[in-house]
């Protein structure tokens, strides 16, 4: 080991108190990164550009620029609230941030184990001294080390005895600046649930703060490409929205899903929210308010159209084809008019009911448009005739009884097992359940 690597790991604790330090004088820090110290060079020289700096390392400029004493090399780095961090003190720093943590957490339970807490203490709006070694502690570790769950149960233990709204959005704004480098930590984003289901009922701001976690899902999937753990939270966001916010959610989604038709989880959240929309529709529908069942009817309407759009124009894309199948259940089961169902109304309210007929031979003409291969050479044009075919033979088995018969007549009509050998001739049982169907009486 070399003597600045030996000197870094005595040093732990110092600079620990350093670290620490920089976290209490700048709360606003919204992004940290580990930087390699061959990269500090560029950001020194814009830090010893400013005009002066004063003896406890903060420059004019608001820079935190820490050095090892007999070196030059900086170890942390903060502007503008970003933070940077030297990877060659990070196993130093790290053992020490554990085990302080580990020392204040164990004394921290052994007298929560003696001492009973009042209801002014339960309510209070500070830390005890020990409550406070606790949060400071944890949070250095969990910026090391995002996935170290006693750290994050800790702050749950001591806040859970707060119930202070500041302190829980102050928890927010921590997980935010874990997954700022860690943007897939399972960790960071249960903290964020459990932190918004304490607030929920609870905070006033309630619409804002989930506006602001959507945001933020945004932004993460943004630059971390298919972040299942960043889009499951948000379809978990769903159920704290208001009708006014899913709405605006769906257009805003849809935009964004056009400009990242490859990032499948989009396409769950578009579900989770076309699900709200019909909870809303049905509740509706139980009060009689025709005036919301229309609205819903066109949002479907409007959404199958889009998706008719992107098939077109994004050849061969199977997540395309899964969400239509959605959209599609869903229009049979709730806006198509089967004459055979006794349980749909009569009424003349309920005219927006579209013959499921209608909708099976528009759904047959997009398949057959697809029917032709451009060119074979191209696998994207394959996969379009395959995901359609799969899609068709889906559609088989959740039509109603009663229209099978005319169905089958449709489909025996084209020529689907001269598109199969010549789409994925590998995939003949795709044509052996379409044939079974065909024949079946």
């Amino acid at each position: 080991m070399s003597d600045k690597n030996s000197f870094s790991i005595g040093k732990g604790f110092e600079l620990l108190e350093q670290l620490e330090h920089i976290l209490e004088s700048d709360t606003l820090i919204d992004e940290v990164g580990f930087v390699h110290p061959s990269q500090f060079a560029s950001l020194n020289k814009e830090a010893k550009s400013s005009k002066f700096q004063s003896k406890d390392g903060i420059l004019s400029s608001g820079i935190h620029e820490v050095s090892v004493s007999d070196n030059e090399d900086t170890i942390f780095w903060n502007k503008d609230h970003k933070l940077g961090i030297s990877t060659h003190v990070l196993l130093p720093l790290y053992k020490a941030s554990r085990d302080a943590f580990m020392d204040v957490i164990r004394e921290y339970k052994r007298l929560e184990h003696f001492c009973s807490i009042s209801e002014n203490e339960i309510h209070s709006c500070e830390f005890s001294p020990l409550e406070s070694e606790v949060m400071k502690h944890s949070k250095a570790l969990l910026l090391l080390s995002c996935d170290f769950g006693t750290a994050w149960n800790s702050r749950k233990l001591v806040l859970s005895k707060k119930q202070h709204m500041s302190m829980f959005i102050s928890e927010l704004l921590l997980s935010s600046l874990v997954l700022s480098y860690s943007p897939k930590s399972e960790q960071a984003w249960c903290h964020r649930r459990w932190v918004i289901k304490t607030l929920a009922g609870k905070c006033s701001t309630m619409q804002q703060i989930v506006g602001r976690e959507s945001e933020l899902v945004e932004t993460i999937a943004e630059r971390s490409k298919m972040n299942y753990r960043a889009w499951n939270h948000r379809c978990w966001l769903v159920s704290f929205m208001t009708v006014e916010q899913v709405l605006l959610e769906l257009k805003k989604s849809k935009s964004w899903a056009k400009l990242h038709i490859a990032d499948n989880s989009c396409f769950h959240y578009l579900t989770r929210l076309m699900l709200r929309i019909l909870e809303e529709f049905r509740h509706r529908h139980a009060h009689e308010s025709s005036n919301h069942t229309v609205e819903t009817y066109q949002i479907w309407q409007e959404e199958l159209h889009w998706n008719e759009e992107l098939i077109k124009s994004y050849i061969g894309r199977e997540a395309l084809w899964l969400y239509r199948r959605f959209l599609s259940l869903c229009w049979m089961r709730h806006f198509a008019d089967n004459p055979n169902d006794v349980s749909q109304p009569s009424d003349h309210k309920y005219s927006i009911y579209t013959d499921i007929n209608l909708f099976l031979d528009n759904e047959l003409y997009l398949v057959n448009s697809f029917s032709t291969i451009a060119d074979d050479k191209y696998e994207d044009y394959q996969a379009q005739a395959m995901h359609s075919t799969a899609y068709i033979l889906w559609l088989t088995k959740q039509i109603p009884k009663s229209h099978g018969k005319e169905f089958k007549q449709k489909l025996n009509a084209g020529n689907w097992k001269t598109l199969l050998n010549l789409s994925c001739p590998e995939r003949s049982l795709l044509w052996d359940n379409l044939a079974a169907y065909l024949k079946s009486p």
